[in-house]
């Protein structure tokens, strides 16, 4: 077994195992057909709602327009505004829907990949995986990585958003990210995304996520880097 195998099986045994726990909660859920890739236009625009946090949770709204579709792939425009004064926006580019060269993990970092991140493997098929190692770029943190992202696709469920109710299948996506330092492990994350073909796109995300301080294994406590839901407020086909 080589070093990167042996490396490459530790975090896919995390993911299986997390995966298995969560059998019981696809295990009442429909199969159903695949979901296939969407159709993406030149001013496609969706709508989010975001919440983040517990006691006092800050609430923002997220926009995501198409702007160009062509043989180099496809670009969209993020755009966001909260609760309190932060507003900014960043630019993700697709090689193909599902297919991620420049765009964020985890919050609203804007990385590039060195081979297109899965961020959807279409078709969707019910009960099936997939695992990357990815080589980034982080450019808002100006570092170097490597980011592990296992993904396991449920059935199908009817989830109620602000936008309606949505067919939509269901995605367990666990991640090891490389945000490791001197003082602290990597952030891992346990995302459950549902995905609706009606919009050709997430309608809801669920995400956590923790990581670790170095120093005594038996007095370190999992410190929370994420507690967020996303959801679809709207969307705009292009007209």
């Amino acid at each position: 077994m080589t070093v990167r195998s042996l490396r490459a099986l530790l975090p896919l045994s995390l993911a299986l195992a997390l995966a298995g726990c969560a059998a019981g909660e696809f295990a009442g859920v429909s199969g159903g057909p695949p979901a296939a890739a969407p159709a993406v236009h030149l001013g496609d625009t969706w709508t989010y709602r975001g919440r983040e946090g517990f006691r006092q949770p800050v609430e923002w709204t997220e926009i995501h327009e198409v702007t160009a579709v062509g043989p180099d792939g496809i670009t969209v425009r993020v755009t966001y505004q909260d609760s309190t004064v932060v507003s900014g926006s960043r630019t993700e580019v697709l090689a193909a829907p599902g297919a991620v060269r420049t765009g964020a993990l985890m919050d609203i970092e804007t990385r590039r990949f060195d081979t297109p991140l899965a961020r959807y493997q279409f078709p969707l098929v019910p009960g099936a995986s997939w695992n990357q190692f990815v080589g980034n770029y982080n450019e808002t943190a100006k570092r170097q990585g490597e980011i592990n992202r296992y993904v396991r696709v449920g059935g199908w469920e009817k989830i109620a958003t602000p936008a309606g109710t949505f067919d939509a299948i269901r995605l367990r996506v666990l991640m090891r990210l490389d945000d490791d330092d001197f003082w602290r492990e990597p952030t891992t994350t346990n995302y459950i995304v549902w995905y609706a073909p009606a919009v050709g796109a997430s309608v809801r995300e669920e995400r956590d996520a923790e990581y670790l301080e170095k120093g005594n294994r038996m007095d370190t406590a999992a410190v929370r880097a994420q507690h967020t839901l996303l959801e679809l407020v709207s969307f705009r086909p292009a007209s």
